[in-house]
Parts: C-alpha cells; sequence; structure tokens
C-alpha cells in the first residue's frame, strides 16, 4: 500500500511538473483593446484568447486588457508594430490619416447593412492585408460594428441645426462629415467620451448604438438618428515578426481560432443591434430615422467623401469599389 502511494504520489508530482513546464514555456501575449471589458468586442476578445489558448494546447497564452487599459486606442496599432505587444486590436479605419486605404469602411452609403459590409470586405481584405503588411501587422479577425448613426443633444432636422456644435471625430471620415455639416470636429478615444460628453468637450457624435449604450450616453444626449451610414470594422492585429516566428501548426491554430471568433462576433454584432436602440429608448433617449433633408445632405456629403476616398487611395481603392459593384 505504501508502495502505490509513493507511485501516485510521484504520478501526481510528474504530472504537475510538466503543467509547470508547459506553463513556463508558454508564450504570455499582453493583448490591448480599446473598448469597455461589457463591449462585445472585448467580449469577444476574451472568447478568441480562450480558443487560442485550446487550440495550442495552452502554448500560447494571451491576456485581454480592455479599455485603453494598457495602451490608449490611439497608441495600440504602433505598439504591435513595434512589438510593444505582439497583439491587439483597434478600430481600422482610426488609421486612415497615415494610409488612405484602411478607410476602406467608412465610405458613407456604399455598405448599409451588414450582408453588404461582408461583400465589401470580401472585396477589400487582399488588399488592406498587403497594406497592413507593409506596416508589420497581420491581419487576425475582423468584425463589425452596428450601423453608425448621429447622436445630438437636441432635435436636429437639417444641417441649419448642427452649426458650430462640437463633434467627437475618431477619424478622418468623421471630421469630414462634422466639417461638411458647419461642427467642430474634436479628437476624442471611445473610452474618453463620457467625460467629454460630460464637460462640453464634446457635444454630439456619429456611431453605433453600442457605443452610446456601453457610454450611457442618456445622462448628457436627447436624440439618436438612425442613418447606417457604415458599417466600420475592429480587427485583431499581430505583430508580422511574431507570427512570422510561430511554426506553421501553431499559425494554423491561432488562425482556426480568429475564423471562428470572427464569424461569432459578426453574428453577435448583428444581433445587438437593435437591442442597443432599445436600451436607448429605455433610458429616455429619442430614437428615430433622420430626417429626409438631413438624410439628402449626408448621401450628398456621402457622395463627396466616396469620390476623395478614391481620389486619396488611389488605384486600390477604385478596385476595391468594382470588385464590390461587380458581386
Amino acid at each position: 500500500m505504501k508502495t502505490l502511494t509513493h507511485k501516485l504520489s510521484t504520478a501526481a508530482a510528474s504530472v504537475a511538473l510538466a503543467i509547470a513546464a508547459n506553463a513556463a514555456s508558454a508564450e504570455k501575449w499582453d493583448m490591448p483593446m480599446a473598448y469597455a471589458a461589457s463591449n462585445f468586442h472585448s467580449e469577444m476578445g476574451v472568447v478568441f484568447a480562450d480558443k487560442v489558448r485550446e487550440y495550442t494546447g495552452g502554448e500560447i497564452d494571451i491576456t485581454v486588457h480592455p479599455g485603453g487599459s494598457l495602451f490608449k486606442g490611439g497608441e495600440i496599432k504602433r505598439a504591435v508594430q513595434t512589438g510593444q505587444a505582439p497583439i491587439g486590436e483597434r478600430f481600422m479605419s482610426a488609421h486612415a490619416n497615415e494610409a488612405p486605404l484602411l478607410g476602406w469602411d467608412n465610405v458613407p452609403f456604399i455598405a448599409t447593412n451588414y450582408a453588404d459590409n461582408e461583400k465589401l470586405w470580401a472585396a477589400a481584405k487582399d488588399k488592406v492585408n498587403g497594406q497592413l503588411a507593409e506596416q508589420n501587422l497581420v491581419t487576425l479577425y475582423t468584425c463589425a460594428w452596428p450601423g453608425q448613426g448621429f447622436y445630438f443633444k437636441k432635435p436636429v432636422a437639417s444641417s441649419a441645426d448642427t452649426q458650430g456644435v462640437k463633434f467627437r471625430s475618431y477619424n478622418t471620415a468623421t471630421a469630414t462629415f462634422a466639417e461638411e455639416l458647419g461642427m467642430i470636429p474634436v479628437q476624442v478615444e471611445a473610452a474618453e467620451l463620457s467625460q467629454a460628453l460630460a464637460t462640453g468637450v464634446a457635444e454630439a457624435f456619429i456611431s453605433s448604438g453600442s457605443t452610446g449604450y456601453d457610454r450611457k450616453v442618456w445622462e448628457t444626449l436627447t436624440h439618436y438618428y438612425k442613418v447606417n451610414a457604415w458599417h466600420p470594422r475592429n480587427y485583431v492585429m499581430v505583430n508580422k515578426g511574431v507570427w512570422d516566428g510561430l511554426s506553421a501548426d501553431m499559425q494554423a491554430s491561432v488562425q482556426k481560432a480568429a475564423d471562428e471568433t470572427g464569424v461569432a462576433c459578426n453574428a453577435k454584432s448583428a444581433s445587438l443591434a437593435d437591442w442597443y436602440f432599445e436600451q436607448l429608448e429605455a433610458n429616455g433617449m429619442v430614437v428615430e430615422d433622420a430626417a429626409p433633408e438631413f438624410l439628402a445632405e449626408l448621401q450628398k456629403i456621402g457622395a463627396k467623401m466616396q469620390s476623395d476616398w478614391v481620389a486619396e487611395a488611389g488605384a486600390d481603392a477604385q478596385a476595391i469599389l468594382d470588385a464590390y459593384n461587380a458581386n
């Protein structure tokens, strides 16, 4: 009996040592994310990390850092590019000012629903990934936000009501919309939005119902106008050097986790779109379609922005639109 006990103890110790050795040899990846832990993008980031841990047998262990807690939103891409973090998530079109092609998903009124947005991503994917590879990045998966609409602290029927309003912008496209509508664009990250609204730094913005819900904007704002101007995408990126350093089997395992998470994340986004509107209304906001005059003005601005984007991003941009329109 004593021998059996000794053997069991020895076996248990061996298992413990094996687990400890595996944990010690695991690659530890910190994954900065810009949005709150309660946001579905961040929640799906945790799902992705769990899948990677499972599919790699624990050899890659990802810790998710939501809410800009590790790096602020505007710092995440550079942190991954330079290897300060091996992996991260960012709003893709936030980089359109440095690489105009990355604004592909913020060209207004081209893809105004999830199906069309998926078709647009299929048309853009290869060229966008080629652009990112030049910046030492590899895209693992992307996930669309619900359609973008306008938040205000007063009723708005046309651009006559928007003059001089301080408008939170998060990229080139939103700043352009603000300027064309006579508003003053103010750069504000999502994690800082509530404070900006509370202190009057910003008085309006364009985003999905998700951001409004996460940031409880009903505490300062009163109206949301449905526009579905575009469905912007977040993307999970990995440092290209880190990626190239993985074995083919390890890359396949991580990519499997990414592919599954991307599908689940987009489905989650679509399932939440109307629910967010219900929550805004339940908390006292007026949620309605944009007035015809306002929508017509937005569409006119959108047509100009599309033309400007093609002129700035060049042949690749036109090729994306041609491929999209051909299907």
